[in-house]
């Protein structure tokens, strides 16, 4: 695990002291018996313009952007897990924060799960401006807020789990086409499935989907009051913000959470009808989503108005989180928290010679030959030639995490995870309840099975999937090994 840069550790703990002072022993009273639970939300909405989107710079916020926590704590068993409306969280943010945080709490890093909603249009952190610059510390000083704010927090709690389906959103994007109408792929071939092809050539999906919303449901031990609620679902962000004609008639994006804040909002009305519990905190992770989307590819929906989309998609979302906490029975007071993390090595792929000879053919051509050929051929062609190159990548450490409350199973890894993982991973699993949450505590890029890599496609790309045939096999195993172990608790 890398170290923390100390500056950052350093105002990451100031910030957590000015909002947080912690008990001292003398204060800490002693733990109950049984579960105990926090919640907090963070509103890190940027407040310094311009802030830069994915659609260029902006000084416009369409709807607020949180980090949301939960923590569970039973005896010696500890988790909480902190969600960012962030397209992605860095491996070295969640290790520097989750470090300041241990400092500040006596929590250990590994008893952690950071994650983003992979939202598509929140703001860019960095140092190359004032509004990213500013952004940046907003993010990290918010994250651990949210987790210290979480973990102070805890109080005597009760747990149950449960899962409904809500099928008529979600779509695989990944496709086979009619003979003859695969267009190139950056390196000039041809691969068997595409992203998002053009609906009139499509054949029959590569892969399947995942309906199953899942949630945790977190209630006080005394009144059995809302207190939290996790929820999982394979889904990509929507999009469809809306945007801005500033007075010089250019056209700007918004700032937004996407439905997972959506969610967020409306989700206390679900459980606490017109007047929603006011410290109840409710979030939609990701689940296995890399090739799973919004996008209605029957063309069976109507036109949308901005926005719109979001709203329906997280009503529905909503709706059935509802359902399923209406099936629970039975709220757990002294359930098993547990939580195990790995590091797991993965290979980065090694391109063939006769990759690696198509690639520097390509970048030897002037730009617009290559945009000719697609719009990523620059791209995969550097990379390509890079990861063969005299000094290739290597091995890297990802992190991956398993967690038990009770009954219920969460895992993680740090990529996009195309959906047949998570379904492989639920099957298997030793647990009544198991979901996977993606691009946590990193970013890798896709992480594709074996069989969809030789599929090819957007998701298999090199640079946008960066490692072996089998990383899949191996954090899928590993996962695995790790809930046995929970299990056996």
């Amino acid at each position: 695990m890398r170290p923390p840069s100390l500056p950052i550790l350093l105002a990451t703990a100031i910030a957590i002291a000015a909002v947080s002072q912690p008990l001292t022993a003398a204060e800490v009273p002693p733990p109950a018996d049984g579960l105990l639970a926090g919640v907090a939300a963070v509103d890190i909405s940027p407040d310094v313009f311009p802030i830069d989107l994915r659609s260029g710079r902006s000084n416009h916020v369409h709807d607020p952007l949180h980090v949301r926590a939960v923590a569970f704590q039973n005896g010696e068993g500890r988790a909480v897990i902190a969600l960012i409306d962030d397209i992605g969280v860095g491996r070295e943010m969640s290790d520097e924060v989750n470090a300041a945080v241990a400092a500040q709490t006596g929590w250990k890093p590994e008893e952690m799960l950071v994650c983003a909603t992979h939202t598509h249009s929140a703001p860019k952190g960095g140092d190359s401006s004032p509004g990213r610059i500013a952004y940046e510390k907003k993010r990290r000083d918010g994250l651990a807020e949210a987790l210290t704010r979480a973990i102070e927090s805890l109080q005597p709690a009760e747990v149950g789990y449960a899962s409904d389906e809500e099928p008529t959103e979600v779509y695989n994007r990944r496709w086979f086409l009619k003979p003859g109408t695969m267009t190139p792929n950056p390196l000039g071939g041809l691969d068997q499935v595409r992203t998002n092809a053009p609906r009139e050539n499509l054949l029959k999906p590569a892969g399947p989907t995942d309906p199953e919303l899942c949630i945790v449901d977190v209630r006080t031990r005394k009144g059995r009051r809302p207190l939290g609620l996790i929820a999982n679902w394979a889904l990509h962000y929507v999009g469809g913000i809306p945007t801005v004609t500033e007075e010089n008639g250019k056209v700007v994006g918004m700032a937004s959470a996407d439905y997972f804040g959506e969610f967020a909002r409306v989700m206390p009305y679900r459980i606490g009808g017109s007047k929603p519990p006011a410290t109840f905190v409710a979030f939609m992770t990701n689940g296995a989503a890399g090739d799973i989307n919004n996008i209605d590819f029957d063309q069976k929906r109507p036109p949308r108005a901005p926005f719109e989309q979001v709203r329906i998609v997280a009503a529905k979302a909503a709706d059935t989180a509802w359902r399923a906490v209406k099936k629970i029975d039975t709220y757990h007071a002294d359930p098993v928290v547990a939580m195990r993390q790995r590091l797991v090595t993965l290979d980065y792929r090694v391109p063939t010679a006769a990759e690696i000879e198509k690639a520097t053919q390509l970048l030897a051509l002037p730009r617009k030959e290559q945009a000719a050929i697609h719009e990523r051929t620059a791209s995969v062609a550097a990379n390509t030639v890079a990861y063969g190159g005299a000094e290739p990548p290597g091995s890297e450490d990802v992190i991956v995490q398993a967690i038990r409350i009770g009954d219920q199973a969460i895992v993680s890894m740090p990529f996009e995870v195309l959906v047949e993982i998570g379904l492989e991973i639920k099957e298997k699993s030793p647990f009544p309840h198991t979901f996977l949450i993606e691009l946590a505590n990193g970013g890798y890029g896709y992480l594709p099975p074996p069989h969809q890599l030789e599929l090819g496609g957007y998701e298999s790309w090199l640079g946008v999937s960066r490692f072996e045939k089998d990383a899949s096999v191996k954090l899928t195993r590993a996962l695995l090994e790790m809930l046995g172990e929970l299990k056996a608790l």
